[in-house]
């Protein structure tokens, strides 16, 4: 039974309390890591992960508070005797400047490193990012300060759906990935330009017809409550704020 794991919920500030926003997919044959913040092998062993399950890595933008944990990951893990290959997805934009970012690092001079394979994904609308047998990931670009994805995964077994709009104004393509889902997980940095807030968020969820809105990418000072009243005032269905170490099952 695959599950979604929250691991961080803050927007680019984060607190004692909050990790920037990012995520796991975690299921039986792949474990997949949406965005890497800060620590990454300290956040995924506070949720009682084994680091060396991850087979693959999505990064959604090259934001620091996205992408900052990408080179200690592939670092540590090294360095812990990880063996396995690791696969990376992203658009151009992001994984050319990953990889410009590990020559830096100087990392091919690393001695046994464990293979890693970079794949490059369309900007087109649902393109697919990786298949297995419990799942799909579809990425859409939305609407940012530079290019980023939106992603929607596919659950098999159970036919739910979750899209997750990353960091975005307000969009259609997130109303279209987004169509029918089960759980949108929508940012709510606030009515910005490259964000949206809590308001804008129930907007596209009450227009994709989803079944649940969960709040994330949020400022610390703002109350949950505030932000489920701001969002409730738009769409009907429940409204969550995600919290960190959350865990969403998909059975």
């Amino acid at each position: 039974m695959p599950k979604l794991i929250i691991l961080g919920t803050s927007n680019a500030i984060a607190d004692t309390k909050r990790e920037n926003t990012h995520m796991i997919l975690v299921g039986r044959e792949r474990t997949v890591l949406v965005d890497c913040a800060s620590n990454p092998i300290l956040r995924l062993q506070q949720a009682k992960l084994d680091v060396h399950t991850v087979t693959d890595l999505v990064l959604t933008h090259f934001h620091p508070d996205h992408v900052s944990g990408a080179p200690l990951l592939l670092m540590d893990l090294w360095l812990m005797g990880h063996q396995h290959p690791l696969n990376v997805y992203g658009f151009a934009h992001t994984l050319d400047r990953i990889e410009a970012l590990m020559e830096a690092y100087a990392w091919k001079e690393w001695p046994d490193f464990f293979p890693v394979t970079f794949h490059r994904v369309p900007m087109d609308e649902m393109a697919e990012v990786l298949s297995c047998d419990e799942f799909r990931i579809l990425s859409s670009p939305v609407q940012h300060y530079i290019p980023t994805m939106g992603l929607r995964f596919d659950f098999r077994q159970s036919k739910k759906v979750v899209a997750y709009s990353c960091d975005t104004e307000p969009c259609e393509s997130v109303v279209r990935m987004a169509g029918g889902a089960n759980v949108l997980i929508h940012e709510a940095s606030g009515a910005f330009y490259g964000h949206s807030s809590a308001a804008q968020a129930a907007g596209i969820a009450r227009r994709a017809e989803v079944g649940e809105l969960y709040l994330i990418h949020y400022p610390s000072e703002k109350a949950p409550q505030e932000l489920v009243d701001e969002a409730s005032q738009s769409f009907d269905g429940p409204v969550k704020v995600a919290e960190d170490f959350m865990e969403i099952a998909f059975d």
